[in-house]
């Protein structure tokens, strides 16, 4: 009697394909978060350093609640980490990922362009 157990290679085929599933998923879920004026516009904010929830607020012209509302979303989607210094709360990058990620839509949509000599 032989058993069908797939090959090795096939093996490490799926499991490769269920590792880049995994990441697709992960990936989708962060652009998400990233497809938003104001979740976008805070992380190029706290791309330059930590900030506060009223500094912020003034950066952005928005109102508290808005300010708040989308941290919260950054931070359940772990872009964004706080620490509290007394009452006040500050708000930074949570990763690497997020800066580079970040640095790139930066590169592409804000930089200036660069003059031809």
């Amino acid at each position: 009697m032989e058993l069908n157990l797939p090959r090795p290679e096939a093996r490490s085929h799926v499991s490769e394909l269920d590792r880049m599933a995994d990441n697709a998923k992960r990936a989708s879920a962060f652009l998400k978060a990233l497809a938003h004026e104001s979740r976008l516009m805070i992380l190029c904010i706290l791309a330059d350093g930590e900030k506060s929830v009223s500094q912020l607020e003034q950066e952005l012209g928005l109102r508290q609640p808005t300010v708040s509302q989308q941290l919260a979303r950054l931070r359940a989607d772990g872009l964004v980490s706080t620490r509290r210094d007394g009452k006040v709360i500050n708000y930074s990058l949570a990763s690497e990922g997020a800066r580079v990620v970040i640095g790139a839509v930066y590169d592409v949509f804000c930089r200036k362009p660069q003059r031809k000599r």
